[in-house]
């Protein structure tokens, strides 16, 4: 998940103009396509058949929501990609899941600088060295325990957060604790139990009635246990073999995911949720100035850096987003949201195959972030 592959760049204007939309309680678009740089991004994503598919929306600094798509929603079928259709949003969950753990802090329930052997005694190895804050932020150089020989083995096997956990463990950690930053799901399945454990309740009902249920993202939802498809309308999600033929792989077990990436939601719901969140919504200002400090973070593109569960993005016309994007067999999402207010969703219905692939990914992202309209 979150293979933040190659730099921002402006993305080629394709020749296919695919649907634009506006939300309800809006005012209309535009039925003109002609200038819109952000389908045109859209549109070459799908140009080469590298992904089937994209959905995206864009709020605009004045509250004014346009929906996107372009390619199709089905490979077989060829039906269009739904408006503002459920995706599986992978690490972009690491998000809801640090806000979680903030909101605790900012209860005095959690100190973020005290040893994780304080709240989970004896349950990792080095744990009188590890912090919160470290798991947040990634310093914490815990082994990974992703890197399955292949997904399409375990697509529909259950896995407990302890069984991922033990699977990580068995391996040596990256580095010490706080002597460097390697992007790490070990980490935030760490965090999940921590939160479970000093919360008293199941992180799904957490991230529900401190996330979901006050913001009313109704599209957006933590998956049952052994649940496997995507509720409501979707575009299929699509993975590639070794030979890079793309296989629908919408149902599938996201528990592999859990806290690092497990949620299903909509770019309407991600982008409501950015604003909440960087509007002061959801965190008080003390946990929200903690959230948005951030350290050098190699391999992420030049420019950006990685704070407690949220990046700081630099964008190609100046200045800074804020986002977390995720990448989850079927899906990858880009997302983020301006100092003043622009926020923007966009998935694809598959992974990237090939280099250029994820750059025209994060390329559209900063279009739709840049684009004046």
């Amino acid at each position: 998940m979150n293979r933040f592959r190659g730099l921002l760049a402006l993305a080629a204007v394709g020749a296919v103009a695919l649907g634009v939309g506006v939300s309800p309680g809006v005012a209309a678009a535009s039925t003109s396509r002609s200038g819109d740089a952000v389908q045109a991004s859209l549109n070459e994503l799908v140009r080469t058949g590298e992904f089937p598919g994209v959905v995206a929306a864009v709020r605009g600094r004045d509250g004014r929501v346009r929906d996107y798509t372009a390619g199709v929603g089905d490979l077989e079928t060829r039906e269009k990609v739904p408006v503002n259709g459920k995706v599986r949003i992978g690490s972009h969950t690491k998000t809801f899941a640090a806000v979680v753990v903030l909101q605790l802090a900012g209860e005095g329930k959690i100190d973020l600088d005290a040893p994780i052997e304080k709240y989970l005694p004896g349950l990792v190895r080095g744990g009188r060295e590890i912090t919160t804050r470290q798991l947040l932020q990634h310093t914490a150089g815990l082994p990974e325990y992703t890197g399955f020989p292949s997904l399409f083995d375990i697509r529909h096997t259950y896995f407990e957060p302890r069984q991922l956990l033990d699977r990580a463990l068995a391996n040596k950690p990256a580095f010490a604790p706080g002597k460097g930053w390697r992007y790490n799901n070990t980490g935030y399945v760490l965090l999940g139990l921590l939160a479970q454990k000093v919360a008293g309740r199941p992180m799904g009902e957490e991230v529900a009635n401190r996330i979901l249920k006050p913001l009313g993202l109704r599209d957006t939802y933590w998956p049952g246990v052994g649940e496997q498809t995507i509720r409501g309308v979707h575009p299929e999600g699509y993975h590639a073999k070794p030979d890079k033929k793309l296989v629908k792989f919408t149902r599938m077990d996201p528990s592999w995911g859990w806290t690092a990436g497990n949620l299903v939601s909509t770019p309407r719901d991600v982008n409501r949720f950015l604003g909440a969140l960087l509007g002061g919504k959801l965190l008080k200002p003390a946990q929200l100035d903690e959230m948005k400090k951030t350290v050098a973070a190699p391999g992420l593109p030049a420019g950006w850096s990685y704070g407690l569960g949220l990046m700081k993005i630099k964008l190609s016309c100046g200045g800074y987003a804020w986002g977390h994007g995720g990448d989850i067999p079927g899906y990858e999402t880009r997302n983020g949201i301006t100092e003043d207010g622009r926020s923007a969703s966009v998935t694809v219905t598959a992974l990237p195959t090939s280099e250029a692939g994820g750059e025209k990914v994060n390329a559209a992202i900063d279009t739709a972030l840049c684009a004046k309209k």
